[in-house]
């Protein structure tokens, strides 16, 4: 077993949110792939974040985290929309977003 936070790009909290969502060890990471594991966090309760999603998949591709851009970063958009309206309680969200514009905090 070989830590998460030996992948590049990928710290102390991705590992310890992955290791929540059931994800022990770089081997599992990479045989799920970024897809399946980040719907696994989303699951887990982690709140969607863009960023995350394609630094999650640069890793896994051994590649800097920002080398994702144009239509490749688009392509990545349209996945990580689609995995949030599935795992996602939108209501949640929208109350959430709500509540931050008039400066509650949790």
């Amino acid at each position: 077993m070989t830590a998460i936070s030996t992948i590049k790009n990928l710290g102390p909290a991705m590992e310890t949110a992955l290791i929540d969502a059931g994800i022990p060890d770089a081997e599992t990471l990479r045989d799920l792939g970024a897809d399946a594991a980040y719907a696994k966090l989303l699951e887990n309760g982690q709140r969607p974040h863009f960023i995350g999603y394609y630094v999650l998949h640069m890793a896994l591709q051994g590649r800097p985290w920002n080398d994702c851009q144009g239509a490749e970063k688009d392509a990545l958009r349209v996945s990580f929309d689609a995995l949030c309206a599935k795992y996602v309680d939108q209501a949640r969200t929208e109350l959430e977003a709500f509540m931050n514009r008039i400066g509650v905090r949790k």
